[in-house]
């Protein structure tokens, strides 16, 4: 979402009540409801005119009277405690009305990669392999991208062979990040990580990172290693989603993201897209596919990452079945 929709979403969730405006955070990610909460929380003296057009955007009649900017801090408060509960909403609202400091993991969830790596580099692997299968697979790929390469590895590792977590692993890591995770008590034991954890988390880390990771990896363990393998779901995989699903993805991915994304695809590939396309819109793929010049490689990753999210998330709501190798399926 650009920052000019976001702003707009605060203004609309802001004019809204706070029982509906609940209901909408209710379907955000903690890193939407953060975005959309900053948003709103720094919302100052907006104007009728504004508060117009965007209400006309979306399609909504607004009221004689707004809330915006009078008491906002209650305002958010108040919907936030009602869409995520006291505990949840506690750790948006730390962070965005008061900048402050959250307590537990759920708090690393708000900080950048860079933040938690800074955090966690000079902490064991196997606490580093604890934190990072608690976030989103996205964010753990770059907090894992800025460590050292001799750690990546060891990290990967020990995701892969870790088949639970207690609160007392984390105590090491509370004592030297001051009480950022003092939260870790209310955590239980969880079947968290696992083979397919750490290929998930690779999917997002990259090409050439990806590659030596797993070299290292496969030193250590060869079983390991192509059992993650196994577990990795590529672009070129699409090949084994049925066309229905194909269908299902080609209706949440942007042409533009599409036509860069398939640069890079294989021939066969780009033709079952094709063939799941209508007449015209096949049409018009592949004339942009012939007009379009050389697109730098990194270019065509980023497009391909940001369509396998799409694909992961329909695979997780049980929209399409992701076909792996045997009979395994993986995500």
């Amino acid at each position: 979402m650009s920052d000019s929709g976001v702003d707009e979403g605060a203004i609309l969730l802001m004019s809204l009540g706070q029982e509906e405006a609940s209901e909408v955070f209710r379907l955000l990610s903690p890193k939407e409801a953060q975005k959309l909460g900053t948003a709103m929380a720094a919302l100052k003296n907006v104007s009728r005119e504004r508060i117009d057009s965007v209400l006309t955007k979306f399609s909504t009649q607004a009221g004689e009277q707004t809330s915006i900017g009078l008491d906002s801090d209650e305002y958010i408060r108040s919907v936030l405690n009602r869409a995520l509960g006291q505990e949840k909403a506690k750790l948006v609202l730390d962070r965005i009305l008061h900048n402050g400091d959250s307590a537990g993991i759920e708090s690393l969830k708000w900080m950048d990669a860079a933040s938690v790596a800074e955090l966690v580099k000079n902490e064991h692997p196997q606490i580093i392999a604890s934190i990072l299968v608690h976030l989103e697979r996205d964010h753990a790929a770059a907090v894992l991208n800025a460590l050292t390469e001799r750690v990546r590895a060891d990290v990967v590792m020990r995701i892969a062979t870790l088949d639970g977590i207690h609160p007392s692993a984390l105590h090491e890591l509370n004592e030297t990040i001051t009480k950022v995770l003092s939260g870790s008590q209310q955590i239980g034991t969880s079947a968290l990580g696992g083979v397919r954890i750490a290929a998930e988390i690779l999917n997002f880390v990259g090409g050439t990172s990806e590659a030596s990771i797993l070299e290292a990896v496969r030193s250590v363990d060869d079983g390991i290693a192509q059992g993650i393998m196994d577990e990795m779901f590529v672009f070129e995989n699409l090949m084994d989603v049925d066309d229905r699903g194909i269908q299902a993805v080609l209706k949440e991915v942007q042409s533009e993201s599409l036509v860069v994304a398939l640069k890079g695809a294989p021939p066969d590939l780009r033709e079952k897209i094709l063939r799941n396309m209508s007449s015209r819109a096949a049409e018009m793929l592949k004339e942009d596919l012939e007009s379009r010049g050389p697109v730098r490689l990194s270019d065509v990753e980023a497009e391909q990452k940001e369509i396998l999210k799409i694909v992961r998330r329909l695979a997780d709501e049980g929209q399409i079945v992701l076909g792996g190798s045997g009979d395994d399926s993986f995500v």
